[in-house]
């Protein structure tokens, strides 16, 4: 079989004849793609005959090709239409592309043109020889060759070349790599202008450790759905790669797999699977608020203080039941915060976790969200990853400080009181401030979603005769009833109690220098701003006496200058849509900090002038 290959003296004949149009019978040009990359909406390159190249540009007919995978760096393809010299602005010689198509894909390396001589009887000849490498092999073919057990196993492991996830780019050529399902979404369907369809992803992880996800549209999706298995490891070849989309980024890796009808995706069998390494990028508890609300997801480890029974909560979406733990963890920043574990996180992990809480175990996150809930909240996803009593150096650490200085500390969450000028604060109180006017004059904010701000104001009232707290469950915080007899029946733990607590829940008035609006705060935000808890404040309203102190205890809670973090959604009542704010988290107003920050303001002011 003759050996694949460019076309002997290629760009000389493209030289030769810049335009071929003109031309009744056009040579036969293969060349060899070579530093194949983007520019603007299409793609340059080098075309290579082995012995001279020629800078080139494909048409930009011709990018959904590339992109595609049809076309890839160190392939062959065979030139139907080209021209010379006819791209703007170049002074050199550049073949611009205009039709094609593909000889071969990606070969092993470049191909180069040795010059050897020989000497025959009375004669010099020049021998020009191709030197070729075998082309990467791909899933399939590595597969078969596992099955029909073709090669031994030292032979075959030199010649699958796997190419680790790291090494993949989106210019490079062909390439098979070999991955562990370690997260696989549910097929979603889909409509745009340009129709209906369906999709969904997987996250590959290789045996370094390595992650990236992989997506399928429509008939891929269709094909490979059912293949691909969580924690099966699979070949996989001829796909494609592109630059991630930070929107919708799940892994920490720079690009994303796209995966066609075309690829080829094999399970990995008859030989030793691998277990791929959980790589973690651990950030510090008292590191976390300027991740709150963030789109991208971070890892956590810590010692677990407390562990919470399920909870039983119904999603709005569909109103299905979801089962829900909630932990909390320290670290050596001595900041606590909680984590949500939901589904079967809650019902298996966080089962174990209640089993040995007693034991202080260290848990290790992967891939969390983080919400402002209490000022600073983390809550899993279906692609988190939770290890209890990791073999990892930060663990074997942070076990050391807590045995030997952090279980008798002072231990304080994350949220409470959170300094303005600290990292974790800055974007909870300082990122986003708005005046009230800003809030209270859009009549469209917060009405497709939630949106957030900051604002510094003052509590101008509270009103004394309403509702400011509930009766609640000392287990999970929900609301109780009275029992039949005698203590009082949580409907979430399906249990009764003898005793309960009182969480706040009230409305107060805040002003600012634009105008006034009404809060909602909830039981930690408004024990920060009344000074005391709603079970102290229900003693004080219980004491007889001239002066009432349940009242003046609100009153003195008045004209304070207070940060809020607030969130912004739109209810409807009655028919009628009502806007509601929400205090999220609650600072004290750091004078110094509020100075500084109002000195950037005006030098900002001035230099807009």
């Amino acid at each position: 079989m003759a050996k694949l290959g460019p076309t002997p003296d290629a760009i000389s004949t493209i030289l030769a004849c810049p335009d071929p149009s003109g031309s009744v019978e056009r040579p036969d040009i293969v060349i060899q793609v070579l530093d194949l990359g983007p520019r603007g909406i299409t793609y340059k390159f080098t075309a290579s005959d082995g012995k001279m190249k020629l800078k080139g540009m494909f048409s930009s007919q011709l990018a959904s090709q590339i992109t595609s995978g049809n076309i890839q760096n160190l392939g062959l393809v065979r030139i139907l239409d080209y021209a010379v010299n006819e791209i703007p602005g170049m002074s050199e010689n550049y073949v611009l592309v205009k039709q094609c198509e593909v000889v071969s894909p990606a070969l092993e390396t470049e191909i180069k043109n040795e010059v050897k001589s020989e000497v025959k009887s009375g004669e010099v000849g020049i021998i020009l020889k191709p030197k070729q490498e075998m082309v990467s092999k791909s899933a399939s073919q590595i597969v078969h060759e596992q099955n029909g057990n073709m090669a031994p196993a030292a032979r075959m492991a030199m010649t699958r070349r796997v190419h680790p996830l790291v090494s993949l780019n989106p210019y490079q050529g062909n390439w098979t790599i070999k991955v562990r399902v370690t997260n696989k979404g549910t097929m979603r369907t889909y409509k745009n202008a340009r129709g209906e369809g369906c999709v969904f992803n997987v996250e590959l992880t290789d045996e370094e450790g390595t992650q990236i996800q992989a997506t399928m549209f429509n008939e891929a999706a269709k094909k490979f759905f059912e293949k691909f298995e969580l924690g099966k490891v699979y070949y996989i070849s001829k796909g494609s790669l592109r630059v991630a989309n930070k929107q919708f980024k799940t892994v920490q890796n720079d690009y994303e797999m796209n995966l066609n009808e075309n690829s080829e995706v094999e399970e990995a069998i008859n030989e030793a699977a691998f277990v791929p390494e959980t790589k973690f990028n651990f950030v510090p508890v008292d590191m976390l608020g300027p991740h709150v609300n963030g789109k991208e997801l971070v890892d956590v480890i810590g010692v677990v203080q407390s562990v919470s029974p399920t909870m039983s909560i119904r999603r709005k979406s569909n109103n299905e039941s979801i089962p829900k733990r909630d932990i909390t963890i320290a670290d050596e920043t001595k900041k606590t915060v909680v984590v949500s574990l939901w589904g079967e996180l809650a019902t298996s992990v966080g089962q174990e976790l209640l089993d040995i809480a007693d034991q202080s175990p260290i848990v290790a996150i992967k891939s969390l969200k983080v919400g402002d809930f209490q000022g600073v909240s983390l809550s899993t996803l279906s692609r988190s990853t939770v290890v209890v009593n990791p073999e990892l150096p930060e663990a074997k650490r942070l076990r050391s400080w807590y045995d030997s200085e952090g279980k008798g500390a002072s231990l304080a969450s994350v949220g409470n009181g959170m300094s303005p000028l600290a990292k974790s604060g800055a974007r909870s109180m300082y990122s986003d401030r708005v005046s009230l006017s800003h809030i209270s004059d859009d009549p469209s904010l917060g009405e497709d979603k939630p949106v957030f701000f900051s604002v510094k104001a003052f509590i101008s009232s509270i009103r004394p005769d309403q509702a400011l707290w509930y009766r609640a469950c000392k287990t999970c915080n929900k609301k109780v009833t009275e029992a039949i007899g005698s203590g009082y029946w949580c409907e979430a733990c399906q249990k009764n109690d003898e005793e309960c607590s009182l969480r706040y829940i009230l409305v107060a008035r805040v002003t600012d220098a634009s105008g006034e609006a009404y809060l909602s705060l909830f039981n930690e935000e408004a024990e920060r701003v009344i000074g005391c808890s709603a079970d102290e404040l229900d003693k004080l309203k219980s004491q007889e006496g001239e002066e009432n102190v349940y009242q003046l205890k609100l009153k003195q809670a008045t004209w304070v200058p207070h940060l809020f973090r607030v969130s912004v959604s739109q209810n409807e009542y009655n028919n009628e849509k009502r806007k509601r704010i929400t205090a999220r988290a609650v600072a004290p107003v750091d004078f110094a900090a509020e100075s500084k920050f109002l000195l950037e303001e005006i030098s900002k002011m001035k230099a807009s002038q």
